[in-house]
């Protein structure tokens, strides 16, 4: 029997949220993060609305030692992985070095940090390290952060899906595990709020330009145009559950199953690979689609991808069959953070019974789902899938299931 790979420890950074409870209690009442881009004047841009990360003071979590070395984004990662280790009750210098690994993901990360290198550029001529090598180091150093902050050496790396790639990542955070590596830092915190990030973003054509902030990200509604993008993410501890048990730890989960597929070429006729990853994921945890309590969807609020995303859910569950939704709606699409922030929050959901609502968003009825919302509903939940798609074609599914 393969070994089963637990998630101990959460740390959340969230636009509607700066901690684990925080979150929690923001998503059970249905507050948004999403609103006008602050970071920087959004006024030249079609799209202006983001969900931004409030409160967050680096210069009271980090060293001052780090700060000239990182960005937002890595700052954010390095303050949930402290709050995750902590939540998990794990002192890294109590295990041997090699013992324990990071893997994260990243979609837009760098953007900032390029962006402050090309002004670095500019300034200094080519003396200075290059955009392109400033994106290729910078892939990687999230992951290396964590991994030198903590005196980690165990296996270390960074997955590149898109959306879907903080699944991915969960996953081979498993995979680790069942080879023998005590602990595994994994999940995902994205952030490019940023100018350079910004048009980059505008560039993939999917971002809602609409003003009003409780209009703008409407997942499977009849006004969806598109998603409002956010910043932030979730980081999970990871071991396997015999070890949990021994020193004695709080279990938040299983990580049950994993599926990922990817489309095939556009205008090729092919079928969507959402379903397949779907069915995959639950055939490796042993689950019964009837078994599964909730579905944490992917919620693309592009017309076409609702529609794929609810012909897979009919196909595998039955129509209407199981509860779905979408608490992204609260904070934006957090890139290769939002899936480990759904990982969180379904795990969150098994400890309360409780399926966090999808906020503003009128399900068209030829959809066929029972979405929840606005508010959230009392659930036995002991069994949750978690569905992540990239551009690209990536699709990602993880099943989850609550302590035994």
């Amino acid at each position: 029997m393969s070994t089963r790979v637990v998630v101990t420890g959460l740390g959340v950074v969230s636009p509607n949220g700066l901690g684990t409870e925080d979150f929690w209690a923001a998503t059970r009442s249905g507050k948004s993060g999403i609103g006008r881009i602050t970071r920087f004047d959004p006024s030249r841009y079609p799209a202006r609305l983001a969900g931004e990360i409030p409160g967050f003071v680096a210069e009271e979590h980090l060293p001052n030692r780090l700060l000239p070395q990182t960005d937002r984004m890595t700052r954010l990662a390095l303050v949930a992985t402290d709050w995750a280790l902590a939540d998990a009750g794990m002192v890294p210098e109590d295990l041997p070095a090699f013992d324990m690994g990071v893997v994260t993901a990243s979609h837009s990360g760098g953007f900032e940090f390029g962006q402050n290198e090309l002004r670095k550029l500019w300034s200094l001529g080519s003396r200075h390290v290059s955009a392109y090598q400033s994106f290729a180091w910078f892939y990687a150093v999230n992951s290396g952060q964590i991994s030198i902050r903590n005196g980690m050496k165990g296996p270390s790396g960074v997955v590149v899906s898109d959306q879907a790639g903080g699944l991915d990542a969960v996953a081979q955070a498993r995979r680790q595990i069942r080879r023998g590596t005590a602990l595994i830092v994994s999940g995902a915190v994205d952030a490019s709020i940023c100018p350079w990030g910004w048009v980059a973003q505008l560039a993939g054509d999917r971002l809602s330009t609409s003003e009003e902030p409780t209009r703008a990200y409407l997942p499977f509604d009849g006004e969806a145009r598109g998603h409002v993008p956010g910043e932030g993410g979730a980081i999970l501890i990871l071991e396997s559950e015999e070890a949990a048990r021994v020193r004695g730890a709080r279990i938040h989960g299983e990580i049950a199953g994993y599926g990922a597929t990817i489309d095939p070429p556009p205008g090729s006729g092919g079928e969507a690979g959402l379903r397949r990853a779907l069915e995959t994921a639950l055939a490796d945890a042993g689950v019964r689609p009837e078994e599964v309590d909730v579905v944490f969807a992917d919620a693309a609020a592009i017309p076409e991808l609702d529609r794929t995303e609810a012909d897979a859910l009919n196909t595998v569950f039955g129509r209407g069959a199981v509860p779905v939704t979408a608490p992204k709606t609260m904070t934006g699409r957090l890139y290769s953070g939002a899936a480990p922030l759904d990982l969180a929050a379904a795990f969150l959901a098994m400890a309360d019974g409780l399926i966090p609502p999808t906020v503003n968003t009128e399900p068209l009825p030829e959809y066929g789902l029972d979405l929840v919302g606005p508010q959230p509903r009392p659930a036995e939940v002991r069994t949750a899938v978690v569905l992540a798609r990239g551009q690209g074609g990536f699709n990602s599914a993880v099943v989850v299931r609550a302590p035994r």
